[in-house]
């Protein structure tokens, strides 16, 4: 048997370096692509994956030449994985560069451009058959649409959301980033974009029925010389391969900050859900920064309208307040290129670089920690070039950065690591703004750890216990396992006060002990919008977060022997409780870890292991 083995490995590796190969491969040779014409056919493990139609002149005589090896292996300061390695052979054809990792496919253009040439048109398409599965965001320019299971490109559009795209036919034809697909049983591919620079505008796709095309947004750009796109991503294999893939930070840049001593992720106690026009009441804040002293969080988020403050004081009074109780406060920024007539301030700050200098300078003077700043206007070049004027300038002042009302990450968390966190998703502010949320939120929650966070860090907002404008039906478990499930350097619990202080003790105590980094995830158990079971691990503890999606009763297998936890770990279990006994709590201390847990609808379940 270990001498078959060891051929077929041998076999592998001689068809990896023939240049002349039909099957090109990753190093680990579960990822193999060829080319036919203009067609490059990505393969999983010998399975059919995904057709692309590539910019190359389609001649049957040419193919790809092994470039290098390449080796990724980085340390980052938030995300789901700290030490990050993965590794790829990279190929060239013409000026297509293409690079089969260990979990996927990355490939960009390269182009050597005469002097004040406009950005070159791209015809990247990619096929996604009909009666494919698929989990598809509708674009909008700030990412917050749903992702629902189809098997059809005839979607309709949602009249709600902003920049509407539709076909002839009436169809949805505009999509958003990541685009999740099941190309056959158990093989997925996750279509995504990374490492957008300056001159570059990010894309989206267009479809023409199965024809989904790569569509750059608007770019006035010249350039001159060495220009290459952004790379386009497509993370491929089982969902384990999805969810717990870095190959969105792989691709980008290096971390371009000298001095990252200053960046601490953390918790952050948040106004807006419960109060909207909170952050401009001095009293409000107060409570709000209280109960971050409270539940030993680190920051406090003073959202819109501080700079409006009522009876006399001044965000001043407030970020002084908040560094007397030990806690460092965050403000939030109108970007003011988005919403801005009718939007609330402060507004036309950051616009200019002289003016954002100043105003970082007085955040950083006077104790301000990070900034949060909304209402972008989609993925052109102004807003792209924008958020890295804003992260470089940031980070002068020892600013940590949220970007709402934004783009998607595509990798800015490893090149500018004091990027704590992207919104980007249509989370638990929607029970603000609507009242279809209600009914989708457990469907939706359990889809987003396959789609919208595998690329990088998301703020949700998660954890209400309570109602806001619109009820929520997930259970207390549940929203608690949203902390663990969803990952972002900065964790903004949403509820207020009083609620997070009706919990019992051990849930209080929960939050001050948090992570929102994590040195190892590891997927366990599940399938989109189904339900979802994610380990992740600070340092010697694991936290094991588990959600059901549907209306009905579930058991879910727990599988966590790779885990290999000590007998004797210490076991806390956070599980919903019963309808008979009538609690929303069923808090135990196990001494071994069920091979099953049995979540109610909608339910949820966490377990902190302590080694």
């Amino acid at each position: 048997m270990r001498r078959t083995i060891f051929l077929v490995a041998f076999i592998a590796q001689c068809l990896l370096f023939s240049a002349n190969a039909a099957n090109i491969y990753s190093p680990n040779g579960k990822i193999s692509a060829s080319l036919e014409g203009k067609t490059l056919k990505l393969n999983y493990n010998n399975k059919h994956v995904i057709d692309i139609l590539v910019d190359v002149t389609g001649n049957k005589d040419t193919d790809f030449s092994l470039v290098s090896k390449i080796t990724a292996d980085y340390q980052m300061l938030s995300g789901k994985r700290l030490h990050c390695k993965n590794e790829a052979n990279e190929y060239r054809l013409e000026n297509l560069v293409l690079r089969l990792y260990n979990d996927g496919a990355a490939f960009r253009y390269e182009y050597n451009l005469k002097e004040n040439s406009d950005i070159p048109a791209e015809h990247t398409t990619y096929i996604i058959p009909e009666n494919t599965k698929r989990w598809m965001q509708q674009w909008t320019d700030a990412y917050e649409a749903l992702f629902p299971l189809t098997t059809s490109y005839k979607t309709a559009p949602v009249a709600s959301f902003s920049a509407i795209s539709k076909s002839a036919e009436g169809w949805n034809n505009r999509w958003g980033y990541p685009s999740l697909i099941e190309a056959q049983d158990g093989v997925f591919a996750l279509i995504s974009e990374a490492n957008i620079e300056k001159t570059q505008s990010a894309s989206c796709l267009y479809n023409d029925k199965e024809v989904y095309r790569v569509v750059a947004d608007e770019n006035n750009a010249k350039v001159s010389g060495a220009w290459h796109t952004p790379w386009r991503v497509v993370i491929t294999g089982q969902l384990k391969d999805i969810v717990e893939s870095t190959l969105v930070t792989d691709v980008a840049d290096e971390n371009k900050l000298e001095d990252t001593s200053w960046i601490k992720p953390g918790v952050v106690s948040w106004i807006y859900w419960a109060y909207n026009h909170g952050s401009n009441d001095y009293n409000i804040i107060k409570k709000y920064v209280d109960m971050a002293a409270k539940l030993k969080l680190p920051y406090v988020l003073i959202d819109a309208e501080w700079d409006t403050m009522k009876g006399g004081k001044s965000i001043e009074d407030a970020v002084k307040y908040a560094l007397s109780k030990d806690v460092k406060p965050i403000i939030w920024y109108n970007s003011s290129v988005g919403w801005v007539d009718g939007a609330p301030t402060p507004k036309y700050r950051l616009n200019k670089a002289e003016d954002r200098e100043k105003e970082f300078a007085w955040c950083e003077k006077i104790g301000v920690a990070g900034v949060k700043i909304d209402f972008f206007s989609g993925d052109n070049l102004k807003n792209m070039e924008y958020c890295i004027d804003l992260l470089e300038s940031a980070a002068r002042h020892h600013l940590l950065v949220n970007f709402h009302g934004a783009t998607i990450p595509r990798g800015w968390q490893r090149t500018y690591p004091n990027l704590m966190s992207t919104e980007g998703v249509y989370g638990a502010e929607w029970y603000n703004n609507v009242p279809t949320f209600t009914t989708k939120a457990a469907c939706h929650n359990a889809t987003l750890p396959f789609t919208r966070n595998v690329i990088g860090p998301m703020d949700y907002t998660p954890c209400a216990f309570s109602d806001s404008q619109h009820p929520h039906i997930t259970t207390n478990a549940h929203e608690l396992a949203l902390t663990v499930l969803y990952e972002s350097a900065l964790q903004h619990l949403a509820d207020k006060p009083e609620s997070y202080y009706a919990q019992p003790q051990s849930v209080q105590d929960f939050f001050g002990s948090l992570p929102t980094v994590w040195d190892e995830t590891r997927f366990i158990s599940g399938y989109p919008g189904e339900s979802v079971v994610i380990a992740r691990r600070s340092k010697n503890t694991w936290y094991v977060a588990g959600i059901n999606g549907s209306d009905i009763a579930r058991t879910i297998p727990l599988s966590l022997s790779k885990l290999n936890i000590p007998a004797s770990a210490k076991i806390q279990a956070f599980c919903d409780g019963t309808a008979i006994e009538k609690e929303k709590w069923n808090i135990q201390t196990l001494k071994t870890l069920p091979e099953a847990v049995n979540l109610q609808p909608r339910g949820g379940v966490v377990f902190i292991i302590r080694s």
